[in-house]
């Protein structure tokens, strides 16, 4: 995979915004939530990780200079 391409705009959070919750029911709105907290807390872990990754390149490599 070519990693240096732009990535494709309106991701998946950008159309859930997008989209009529009017249908939903109480309960499919609460799993809607859950699963949407859930999905939060994987990509804060992530951030996370690659946050520690980038420091530690840093220690050894130095930070590049802007």
């Amino acid at each position: 995979m070519d990693d240096d391409r732009p990535r494709p705009k309106g991701d998946a959070a950008s159309l859930l915004a997008k989209e009529d919750l009017a249908p939903y029911s109480q309960d499919e709105l609460a799993e809607r939530i859950a699963l949407l907290e859930a999905e939060i807390a994987r990509v804060e872990s992530h951030r996370l990780k690659a946050a520690a990754h980038r420091s530690a390149a840093d220690s050894l490599f130095g930070k590049p200079s802007s």
